[in-house]
């Protein structure tokens, strides 16, 4: 007998939304739950415990942001943004406020599937992460023990920021990272206006790890937004 899949709880307001993610869902073997408001979306959470939240910003009794900002108090439930809002400020905000992903409405089933993949992957990892070490990534490996970095059996050497940045990026593959959260992990809080120094260090990473640094297939910008690490 099939075990159950996954619990995605789906907050979004629009019936029609909710039809289409939730027949989608269900087909790839998916379990479903819904919210239609901020409240009952913390509620159905603290539930139920699903396994990735799907939200919308424009909820009838608050916005999406302040949700994402308040579910992060007390979970690491991964939480990808479902949104009509398209603009750059939405994305850095809702990122900030601890979402993992953010889709730009419409878009494709498969498009959404594979963010839900990789958010499930992401969620798995960083619970193992205490028990692997060693993080890979095609042709990347990174010794978490041994603060080794390698390409292609090539050990690569890294100075102390560079290092940090790439297993920042690495421990969180997938998932984009905004400037403004890198700045805070690999320099911290007084550096916050400095998002020039992200940009100065990624160009002299990608030297090391990319094969063209010019066209970067594991180091990826999101513009306007931050870096990811392709997972």
């Amino acid at each position: 007998m099939n075990q159950p899949g996954p619990l995605v709880l789906v907050v979004e307001d629009e019936p029609q939304m909710r039809r289409f993610i939730r027949a989608s869902m269900s087909a790839h073997g998916y379990q479903v739950a819904e919210a239609v408001t901020a409240a009952d979306a913390v509620a159905v959470a603290t539930s139920q415990n699903p396994a990735v939240i799907l939200l919308d910003l424009g909820l009838p009794d608050g916005d999406g942001i302040e949700l994402a900002r308040g579910i992060r108090e007390w979970s690491r439930v991964p939480i990808i943004v479902i949104s009509a809002r398209g603009r750059e400020d939405d994305k850095v905000a809702a990122l900030d406020a601890g979402a993992d992903d953010y889709l730009t409405k419409p878009f494709s089933v498969n498009e959404l599937l594979a963010r839900i993949r990789v958010a499930l992957r992401h969620a798995r990892g960083a619970s193992a992460a205490g028990e692997n070490p060693i993080l890979e990534f095609r042709n990347l490996r990174i010794d978490l023990a041994r603060r080794e970095v390698k390409v292609a059996d090539r050990r690569v050497h890294l100075t102390p920021i560079e290092y940090k940045l790439l297993v920042l990026l690495a421990q969180n593959a997938g998932r984009v990272l905004t400037h403004r959260q890198i700045i805070r992990e690999v320099w911290g809080a007084a550096y916050a206006g400095q998002t020039h120094y992200v940009r100065v260090h990624m160009a002299e990473l990608r030297k090391k790890i990319e094969d063209d640094p010019a066209r970067p297939r594991l180091l990826v910008t999101e513009p306007g937004v931050g870096y990811r690490l392709r997972d």
